[in-house]
């Protein structure tokens, strides 16, 4: 009954024409882009790795093998389980989870100066510092951080100047530099849900809390952070599943002992020539941070509907 109220709001608000426009687009999509190349990908993971010429063949039958050697191995593994894959798999979901919380600690501050204290020309100005050095490709970002960060960039130049430590220090191989990228990458899509969620709170709220004498701590966890809650759990669900699926930044960023999961699908995919395999290790990649997502969302009881508001 609720959707069927929808629709007619949704009909009527903005006629018929435009709403079966609307309406097909976004099914267009969501099947084109989305669903349908999700499905192959499920397929091809249960599939063997053919030639071409032997695709559809009697060869050409389902099996969980692509799977299995993501968790075992090779049939001659010496270990119980493949040590390689399976230490960067959750490595990466680590890394992912925080660069996320770095995220979140960082931007609640700028989210919160955003939509409570800065005005008028000020809030503009930070609107638009943040949004202007987005408008450069991400791929010179992160390499603009790698000689930022290089034995010869601005911060080891800076540090030995100022005297703080006395040879170059290897950012890149510590993953600083990897962190701190793929942090800045997402940092807008952290920032705008927090500021979206925060920009209807009301004022008098905050004011009664002052005047009551409450500790600006307690403001933020009794009444900021509640209300902003669906913002912080969009903005930590998009930079998570962002940064567990990022390939350009490991690739550039990354030092030699830092290879991240997706290094290992597009290995798969490209140098390997295994499609149902890098499909397999693509699935497992979705269905983790999906699942981890889903729980996250119980524990911090977080509704679906609260996070596409």
């Amino acid at each position: 009954m609720a959707l069927t109220a929808w629709f007619q709001h949704f009909f009527k608000k903005n006629g018929i024409v435009l709403s079966i426009y609307l309406m097909s687009a976004v099914l267009l999509w969501m099947v084109i882009m989305i669903i349908l190349p999700q499905v192959f990908m499920l397929d091809f993971s249960f599939r063997f790795n053919l030639p071409p010429g032997k695709i559809g063949g009697e060869e050409d039958v389902y099996t969980i093998s692509n799977y299995r050697f993501l968790l075992f191995g090779s049939p001659g593994n010496p270990d119980p389980y493949n040590v390689i894959d399976t230490t960067v798999f959750f490595r990466t979901i680590l890394a992912a989870i925080f660069v996320t919380v770095f995220d979140l600690l960082l931007c609640y501050p700028i989210a919160y100066a955003l939509a409570i204290v800065a005005k008028g020309g000020t809030a503009r100005l930070m609107v638009l510092s943040l949004i202007v050095p987005f408008w450069i490709n991400e791929i010179l970002r992160a390499f603009a951080f790698r000689i930022l960060f290089g034995s010869s960039g601005v911060i080891n130049t800076v540090g030995m100047t100022l005297g703080l430590w006395d040879t170059p220090f290897d950012f890149i191989k510590a993953d600083i530099a990897l962190y701190a990228g793929l942090g800045y990458a997402y940092i807008l899509l952290m920032i705008f849900p927090i500021y979206n969620a925060m920009e209807s709170l009301d004022r008098n709220q905050l004011e009664a809390a002052r005047d009551l004498g409450a500790q600006w701590w307690r403001i933020h966890w009794r009444i900021v952070i509640p209300f902003s809650k669906p913002g912080i759990a969009s903005g930590c669900t998009m930079v998570f599943m962002l940064s567990a699926g990022a390939l350009a930044a490991p690739q550039i960023l990354g030092g030699p002992s830092s290879l991240w999961f997706t290094q290992i699908i597009y290995q798969w995919f490209n140098t390997g020539g295994n499609w149902p395999r890098g499909s397999a290790y693509a699935i497992v990649l979705l269905a983790v941070c999906i699942l981890f997502v889903l729980f996250m969302m119980r524990v911090f009881k977080v509704r679906i509907g609260e996070i596409g508001r």
